[in-house]
């Protein structure tokens, strides 16, 4: 009896489900391997291009795969190392991966690759023109693990470059106009910010920063005051006020914010950017 080709289809797609089946429970008896192999070795670059025949964008993708694949909750600081030369060499390749710089930006710093990080996303933000989040957390990542106010405060600015002009824009020109409260130099944050002020196309906007640049200035005076007070007592100023209670100065100057100053943890005169807590 001959089969129809009705028939011989069903059979066929009875036996394929039949293998499937039996090969599935073979390989959940299996024991399976870590994910961690992924990240045991990087390939050189000129290997990684040759195997697909010349095309880098190619190769990146290939490369980004396996950072988006591997299980990184249980690697080892050497596992992210090679993880972060494997994004390094896709950020090489194909500087304005948007996967890649994403992927970096989210697991490389907070595990002590900070540098390959912060590289990936430095040619992102040159790749794409467009597109303002590789400048603004190469700026986060200057600051937050870097301590690096005032090139954080430079990149917030060209990130909020690539921004039309409207409240997101000028949100991060705060924010980096913000940050210069913590540079050590006084002199450059006036100077940036008194820029900032000329430049600035809303008059509101230019008056907030006015007042930052009379704050700084401020600050300037009392960090004068300061050093005056440890050369004269040859101790550390502990509190602000002591510098009106030893005659430094007569008065403490207003802040034109109403937050007045306090210490650091380091004892320098800084500027508040709250209200002081109530006692």
């Amino acid at each position: 009896m001959k089969l129809t080709a009705n028939v011989k289809l069903a059979c066929m797609a009875l036996l394929a489900m039949a293998v499937f089946v039996a090969a599935a429970q073979r390989l959940k008896a299996a024991p399976r391997q870590s994910v961690q192999v992924e990240m045991q070795v990087a390939l050189p670059l000129f290997v990684q291009v040759l195997m697909t025949a010349g095309d880098r964008n190619l190769a990146a993708n290939i490369a980004a795969i396996r950072a988006l694949v591997v299980n990184n909750f249980k690697m080892k600081p050497e596992e992210f190392a090679i993880l972060a030369k494997v994004q390094d060499d896709v950020s090489w390749l194909n500087p304005g991966h948007e996967d890649n710089y994403y992927i970096a930006e989210a697991i490389l710093p907070w595990q002590g690759e900070v540098d390959p990080a912060q590289r990936i996303l430095a040619r992102a933000t040159k790749a794409r023109r467009y597109d303002y989040q590789p400048a603004f957390f190469y700026a986060f990542n200057l600051l937050h693990f870097k301590g690096d106010a005032a090139g954080a405060s430079a990149w917030m600015r060209e990130a909020a470059e690539f921004l039309p002009e409207g409240n997101n824009r000028l949100h991060m020109q705060n924010l980096a106009a913000t940050w210069l409260d913590r540079v050590q130099d006084v002199d450059l944050a006036i100077g940036v910010v008194e820029a900032m002020a000329r430049e600035a196309k809303r008059r509101d906007f230019q008056g907030y920063l006015e007042k930052r640049v009379a704050r700084l200035r401020t600050l300037k005076v009392l960090r004068g005051a300061q050093a005056s007070y440890q050369q004269r007592f040859n101790r550390p100023l502990v509190a602000v006020q002591d510098l009106v209670n030893a005659g430094i100065i007569t008065e403490l100057p207003p802040d034109p914010f109403g937050f007045g100053f306090d210490m650091d943890r380091s004892g320098r005169v800084v500027l508040r950017n709250s209200p002081p807590q109530k006692k």
